[in-house]
């Protein structure tokens, strides 16, 4: 049985939602450019797509489930839930602000000055790779690690909205759940890296995501707005 708020379309639509932010597209983008510059082999660079997608979901995946257990074992999942019913509505309203004023006032995005940590962090999977291929992919699981937790606060509110919903359930109920829901947001990720395998180049998904960025955060606004009020009214008839 499901907890009280949630269902699997809303964890799917959480997930795609969350997947579809500007910030997970415009730094898989860059790694895929760079990977296929220093490449210049499709397979390797799919290869590389692959593992850092599948340590982006495993990073993911463990996040989520250290504060579903914190939340369950410890009983803040009253709190937890508030706190996350108010995440989603402020991050919604930010997110379509930024619809109609991009990038302007307070916006959610990726921790400052982490976009330069992970342009010198590709510059050194390069020298790696020619020292040894070996050692390029085991920075590789460093980077999607790194990745991961400086994308949390332009990422994290839908993630966060449904860990608030999860945690009024049992932590076993809640763990399936999770899996899905990483699953779904790794999605558009793979056919990112398909899409560049076939031979669209990334110039052409970049020019894409800065045309269509401003719609990717109104989607993401409404949404988040709609499961925070879901959730308030939820606890309001006492649902929770």
């Amino acid at each position: 049985m499901l907890p009280e708020g949630i269902t699997i379309p809303i964890i799917i639509g959480a997930a795609l939602v969350d997947s579809i932010n500007p910030c997970v597209f415009g730094v898989l983008i860059f790694l895929i450019t760079f990977m296929t510059t220093m490449f210049k082999n499709k397979n390797k660079m799919l290869l590389f797509g692959i593992l850092y997608t599948l340590v982006v979901y495993l990073t993911y995946f463990l996040i989520g489930l250290g504060i579903l257990k914190f939340t369950v074992s410890f009983g803040f999942s009253y709190i937890a839930y508030w706190i996350a019913a108010l995440i989603a509505l402020i991050a919604g309203l930010l997110e379509i602000k930024d619809f109609f004023w991009y990038g302007r006032g307070i916006s959610l995005q990726i921790i400052p000055g982490a976009a330069k940590r992970i342009k010198i962090y590709t510059h050194t999977l390069a020298r790696l790779n020619k020292k040894h291929p070996l050692l390029l992919y085991l920075a590789t699981i460093g980077l999607g690690i790194f990745v991961v937790l400086v994308e949390l606060p332009c990422t994290g509110a839908p993630y966060l909205a449904v860990l608030g919903i999860l945690s009024a359930g049992n932590y076993l109920e809640g763990v399936p759940l999770l899996t899905l829901y990483n699953f779904v947001f790794i999605l558009p990720l793979l056919v990112i890296i398909a899409i560049t395998y076939f031979s669209v180049s990334s110039r052409k998904l970049e020019n894409w995501r800065i045309k269509h960025r401003g719609i990717m955060r109104l989607v993401m606004g409404l949404f988040l707005i709609a499961l925070g009020m879901l959730m308030v009214y939820t606890i309001n008839r006492g649902g929770f």
